[in-house]
């Protein structure tokens, strides 16, 4: 496959194929997204300013229950898709399937049902983690485009996300999370992420 268009506006601000947008934040231009995602409520993956800046009336937002009642105090009136972790469902011609995102006893609980996607767009499976650990859920992934926090504190580490990462074996993976908030990781852990990740496997750095 061809290398995916993907660009990471920073942190975990993904937009793929220019109109497909997960966990919008720092988005300060005028943007169409055709749907959006959203992982949790957490400032950093839900951002209403950006939010705004990317809506139009036609745009479907799937996102977790705590997200949806943000975006609803926020007079976000849109077609709102409220997802759970474990399951799957389709909007507009976009399949997704749901997975828990979550720490091991810190931050982001298991039960607070924060999640991850796998996204079907054009016949190729994305993988976006959202804010996680090193789980048994992900190790059983299988996905062309790996999207994987490695910034440590809030998520597992570079070493970490390598190991995840060799053994889901996706195609291309892009790390997240990172180089952006003080107590995460900087290009200190891209490099090492980069390093320790299996040659067969397309590293792509979007984080500047």
């Amino acid at each position: 496959m061809q290398e995916p268009n993907i660009k990471i506006n920073c942190h975990s601000s993904i937009c793929i194929d220019d109109n497909i947008f997960i966990d919008p934040f720092n988005i300060a231009e005028k943007r169409e997204a055709k749907a959006i995602f959203i992982t949790h409520s957490h400032f950093d993956h839900l951002d209403i300013n950006s939010i705004k800046n990317i809506l139009t009336p036609s745009t479907v937002i799937v996102c977790t229950e705590d997200s949806a009642e943000i975006l609803e105090k926020a007079g976000i009136k849109n077609n709102i898709k409220i997802v759970a972790p474990n399951q799957t469902g389709k909007v507009l011609d976009i399949s997704f399937q749901t997975f828990p995102s979550y720490n091991f006893g810190h931050h982001h609980f298991k039960n607070l049902g924060f999640v991850g996607y796998t996204l079907e767009i054009n016949g190729v499976f994305y993988t976006i983690c959202g804010d996680t650990d090193a789980t048994p859920e992900l190790e059983s992934l299988n996905t062309d485009v790996l999207l994987i926090p490695i910034g440590g504190k809030y998520t597992m580490d570079a070493e970490e996300a390598a190991k995840v990462t060799n053994i889901i074996k996706p195609k291309y993976v892009i790390p997240t999370h990172y180089n952006f908030l003080d107590d995460t990781a900087g290009k200190k852990g891209e490099e090492l992420f980069s390093k320790l990740v299996d040659k067969s496997i397309k590293v792509l750095i979007k984080i500047n």
